[in-house]
């Protein structure tokens, strides 16, 4: 059986080879490698800038030993505008970084790799990519995505993510793997597609990191969606261990020979900085600061944020808060302690470094002209609570229920209470002070999340209710949400929107991404789904679309569109 977490209760073909104009490169200089050279994992980019970006892929040695030289070749238009040489070995397990520059902004370009191997030239798959506008309010177009577990489904959602056209950046919110064993979450949907993950048993040494990363990127679907446009990348907690924070995880257990936490952070933090088309931390800093903003002309600026594993303070969760509390005393007691917790002034989300370089960059931003602040952001900022079930749910829905933690989870639900701790929630005056560097810069906020499974249209109010700003949430592109567990509650999503004030629309079914298009005016997210992800074919639907506008330097409400 599927295990529940907190947050699965919260919550067309590959894209074809792009084509080259012939034109005539330099050979490299360095000999052939002496072996069989493969490209299995694709071609991806990042971290675009106007001037420049990421170039990745990695290289497979198939037989043979030794470093690789590979070249690298940037294509406008199937002309030739830069090239270079750089080497891999098996200190980076072979995977290739370059940060290309001296690009022309707002530009279109093709990509590919070449090594040369003793049985001939090997040339990579093809990809485009694209640089960001210098200036100017062309609009730009964002896929917002999440929540890529291999075992739980297809990634369909890549498939149809690689089709959208005209992608100026797909924004990754974390979660772009899963730490679990085939004994663990997914395991039994894993057994059934024929979909295990590997290694077999849960990711803890560094080859095991870089086994799962290799496997995810051998996915074709995922292969397409990085070919089709450059990303912009932050992690969740899966990437290390579910539910981390900065000294610990849920999921780390030095108890049954994990290990240090610390040690097997930094082991999953070289993996996903070797198979991920970013930069990397300034060499002698912190190791996990990867908080950085990207300027989209006059449009928007996004500041891509680390809400787990630099600043975030330890795990407030209800399961824990009120495990074995008998009697409505200690329940209440045991409640107001956990409520005390959350709210406590030196609980940090971001860490005190991070809150104030958001803060200076949200000025910035705003200063500069720039129509948008958007926060690409992990987890749900909105306030949230569960509508109460005890009153809601008819008997026969109640019947209807046949996991024990959604039979337990019920009585909860009439409290009234934000239920998500691992969310901003769990964070309300770290919040509050996000906000208020946010008002006092004048910040136009889009904050963008993943986490839940779910997708959320929701409004954004500080305590004292002064509007801050809009929040567009992903649902997972396989990953399951509380619609796969809460049973026979076809309302389910109607019901969580009308118990909170800042949600406006909510699907707790499905997976896909969300669109998000900015113009200097106006914000849309387009929330996409696909039928299935238990089969190749598919269709996919847009299934919502909100709007909010700029009018008086302010951001109005969220309207259909």
């Amino acid at each position: 059986m599927t295990r529940l977490t907190r947050r699965g209760l919260l919550g067309g073909a590959a894209l074809g080879t792009l084509t080259l104009a012939a034109c005539k490169t330099a050979p490299s200089a360095a000999p052939a490698y002496d072996g069989a050279l493969a490209f299995n994992h694709g071609v991806a980019s990042g971290d675009p800038l106007p001037g420049g970006v990421i170039l990745w892929t990695r290289v497979t040695p198939v037989s043979g030993s030794g470093p690789v030289p590979v070249v690298w070749e940037v294509f406008e238009a199937g002309a030739l505008a830069a090239s270079g040489e750089t080497v891999t070995s098996e200190a980076r397990d072979f995977t290739v970084k370059v940060d290309v520059g001296g690009l022309k902004p707002s530009t279109d370009y093709t990509y590919r790799f070449r090594a040369a191997a003793s049985g001939g030239e090997v040339i990579s798959p093809e990809g485009r990519t694209r640089t960001t506008a210098a200036s100017g309010d062309t609009a730009v177009k964002l896929a917002v995505v999440s929540c890529s577990n291999w075992q739980f489904g297809l990634f369909n959602a890549y498939r149809a993510l690689a089709a959208e056209e005209g992608l100026d950046a797909v924004v990754h919110l974390g979660d772009y793997l899963y730490e679990y064993g085939t004994d663990g979450y997914g395991g039994d949907v894993a057994e059934m597609l024929g979909r295990p993950h590997d290694p077999p048993t849960e990711i803890i040494s560094l080859s095991d990191y870089r086994r799962r990363h290799a496997q995810y990127k051998s996915d074709p679907d995922l292969q397409a969606a990085h070919a089709a446009a450059p990303w912009i990348c932050t992690w969740d907690d899966h990437e290390s261990a579910n539910d981390a924070y900065r000294a610990g995880a849920q999921n780390h257990n030095p108890e049954e020979g994990e290990g240090d936490w610390s040690e097997r952070k930094q082991r999953a933090l070289q993996a996903y900085f070797e198979w991920m088309p970013m930069r990397e931390p300034v060499s002698g800093g912190v190791t996990s600061k990867v908080w950085r903003s990207f300027r989209f002309g006059d449009v928007a600026t996004i500041h891509a944020l680390d809400s787990r594993l630099t600043g975030r303070s330890d795990a407030l969760d209800w399961g824990a808060a009120l495990a074995g509390a008998e009697g409505q005393q200690e329940i209440g007691l045991r409640v107001m302690q956990t409520m005390q917790a959350a709210s406590h002034p030196d609980r940090t989300m971001l860490g005190a470094e991070q809150e104030a370089w958001l803060a200076a960059e949200l000025a910035a931003s705003v200063n500069s002209g720039a129509s948008w602040q958007v926060l690409a952001n992990q987890v749900v900022m909105a306030r949230t609570k569960l509508p109460d079930f005890t009153r809601l749910l008819t008997p026969e829905q109640v019947a209807a229920q046949d996991m024990p933690e959604v039979v337990a989870f019920i009585p909860f639900t009439a409290l009234g209470l934000p239920w998500n701790l691992d969310a901003w929630d769990g964070f309300v005056a770290a919040r509050e002070r996000l906000y208020a560097s946010a008002g006092a810069a004048g910040a136009r906020m889009v904050v963008l999340a993943g986490d839940t499974h779910t997708a959320y249209a929701n409004e954004l109010f500080d305590l004292g209710g002064e509007r801050r700003g809009v929040e567009f949430a992903c649902t997972s592109i396989s990953s399951p949400g509380m619609g796969a567990y809460v049973k026979a509650v076809p309302d389910l999503g109607q019901m969580i929107a009308d118990a909170n004030d800042e949600i406006v629309w909510h699907d707790p079914f499905g997976h896909g991404y969300t669109l998000v298009t900015l113009t200097a005016e106006e914000a849309r997210g387009t929330y996409r789904k696909v039928s299935t992800v238990y089969a190749r074919e598919f269709t996919t639907e847009t299934v919502a679309s909100y709007t909010c506008r700029i009018e008086d330097g302010a951001v109005t409400g969220l309207s259909p569109a």
